[in-house]
């Protein structure tokens, strides 16, 4: 990997992340994370977070510290990537039907209202947002990115992490990332 190439891991909340962060981390690549925001029930592996990142927009310096590494970034948050770096961007994708049935777990535990906004409305400003990010990344020359299926990981681990190892062009062990997906946290799944 090049010097000044961070790798990014984004996709929208509940979307697949976390997992992505643990199966690099599995197969040998260094994450950027602080571990301050700790493993729960909605969580039960860890977040994989590094709280400075949610401050990129006037907070900038911390990216020297992820040369080299993966990173987890909310999808919002890439308009704010300065230009001076070169980014990988694993961006991950799942049923929406999934996200929002796990945003609406993940409310219930912390005892917040669950029914403010539609479900309909939630998924057509998701829908949007992602058209946006992904109109936006396109037209970014420092930027390559690799949409990845939390669902199709869940299928066949193995085949994915085999793409995403290509993708981020190091040497890591397919296996061993393949083997870091337990099958077992997917409980939000979508109704057939």
């Amino acid at each position: 990997m090049k010097r000044n190439t961070i790798t990014i891991v984004s996709g929208l909340p509940r979307s697949g992340t976390s997992l992505m962060m643990m199966m690099l981390e599995a197969g040998g690549m260094p994450v950027l994370t602080d571990h301050i925001r700790t493993a729960d029930a909605d969580n039960p592996k860890g977040y994989y977070e590094f709280e400075r990142v949610k401050a990129i927009e006037r907070d900038q310096a911390w990216l020297k510290e992820a040369d080299g590494k993966a990173v987890k970034m909310i999808s919002a948050l890439l308009k704010y990537l300065p230009q001076n770096y070169a980014y990988r961007i694993i961006f991950m994708r799942r049923e929406m039907e999934e996200i929002l049935a796990s945003q609406r777990q993940m409310l219930i535990r912390r005892g917040e209202p669950t029914d403010t906004v539609s479900d309909e409305r939630i998924a057509g400003l998701s829908h949007e947002h992602l058209h946006r990010i992904a109109t936006w990344i396109d037209d970014q020359p420092n930027i390559d990115v690799l949409y990845v299926s939390y669902n199709e990981i869940l299928k066949d681990a193995f085949t994915q992490a085999r793409r995403v190892a290509e993708f981020v062009d190091i040497d890591l062990s397919v296996e061993k990332m393949s083997q870091a997906v337990d099958s077992s946290l997917y409980r939000q799944r979508r109704r057939n």
